[in-house]
């Protein structure tokens, strides 16, 4: 196994080291046929914060089994650790099974796990960022956006692989966030050629508001992981958002 991210290696975007082979989406993972959609299509599913590696694996091959293709390890109170753990445990998952692994803020865990992408927030890096790790790695590199579709327009042109607006509707996860209205999605989807992720206080009941302005994919945190039945509630919400594939 490889060491955990050195403090040396977290000096470049966060993290990427000027020699670091490329690597990525196109590279390593290829998505199961039976698997929720295709790269960042259908249920984006976001990690809560566990400090249990075990029962945080258990969680997502749960959800890998209900037909979810695409997550994200976010884990805000783990250290750097736990965080290298978590994040290789969930890799070797995903690649078994074929799904995209990207992780929340840090490029280097991204690289020294081997994962597909990396998820950036307005305190992660300017578009600089963006645009270096695009030419020096082969990393999906998704942006967070809320509700500015300026921030979004540049994230495209520095080279972004998706764009994220949210919170959509209210969340439990973050209360405070700032809403992203439906004629913002509406506007980003007229004018923007990459993929589109909708976040925030998402649900069965509301989620095909979201498909119906061209979202192409919708992020589950509490709605999914906080069911009951994981996989059940995977596999309900596949069928909600991508029904031509289940």
């Amino acid at each position: 196994m490889m060491a955990p991210v050195s403090r040396d290696n977290r000096a470049r975007f966060g993290g990427v080291e000027g020699g670091t082979p490329r690597r990525g989406v196109e590279g390593g993972t290829t998505l199961r046929g039976d698997h929720c959609g295709t790269p960042l299509r259908g249920v984006y599913a976001i990690t809560p914060d566990c400090a249990d590696t075990a029962q945080l694996a258990d969680m997502v091959a749960a959800a890998l089994r209900g037909g979810i293709a695409v997550f994200q390890y976010r884990n805000k109170s783990a250290d750097a650790a736990l965080a290298f753990e978590q994040a290789g445990r969930l890799r070797a998952l995903t690649r078994r099974e074929g799904a995209l692994l990207i992780i929340n803020d840090d490029a280097a865990l991204a690289l020294s796990v081997g994962a597909d992408g990396v998820h950036l927030g307005r305190a992660d890096g300017d578009f600089d960022t963006v645009a270096r790790l695009r030419r020096e790695t082969d990393l999906l590199v998704g942006v967070s956006c809320y509700n500015d579709l300026d921030r979004a327009r540049a994230a495209a042109a520095a080279g972004a692989g998706y764009v994220a607006f949210g919170a959509v509707f209210p969340s439990t996860v973050k209360p405070q966030a700032v809403r992203a209205g439906f004629d913002l999605i509406r506007d980003a989807r007229r004018e923007l050629s990459l993929p589109i992720v909708a976040i925030g206080g998402i649900t069965r009941q509301n989620a095909p508001q979201l498909t119906a302005l061209g979202v192409d994919a919708v992020a589950l945190i509490a709605a999914l992981f906080g069911a009951a039945d994981i996989e059940t509630e995977a596999r309900l919400f596949c069928q909600l958002i991508s029904p031509d594939e289940h």
